[in-house]
């Protein structure tokens, strides 16, 4: 029977997977989208990291809304649009 890898270990290197931060990018050919403080779980060793549906979700709908407007460079933080989607 095959190993599984434990939940809080890295699948890639073994590392210790933590609660933290990561940088979204996206090309989209005619512009870039920046998305900062990015809540995921962050490999200690090689940084690989893992976001939640909940999370992709937001994102999916910040790549969405820039790929609309045409925009060359959109930059943000998670939290700014948290904000933002909570009063709209």
């Amino acid at each position: 029977m095959g190993s599984k890898a434990l939940p809080d270990k890295c699948p890639l290197c073994g590392g210790t997977k933590k609660a933290g931060k990561t940088t979204f990018t996206v090309d989209l050919g005619f512009g870039v989208v920046v998305v900062r403080d990015v809540p995921a779980t962050v490999c200690s060793q090689c940084g690989m990291d893992w976001i939640e549906d909940r999370i992709a979700s937001k994102l999916e709908k910040i790549v969405n809304d820039a790929r609309q407007k045409h925009l060359t460079v959109e930059i943000t933080t998670l939290s700014e649009v948290g904000v933002m989607s909570e009063l709209v």
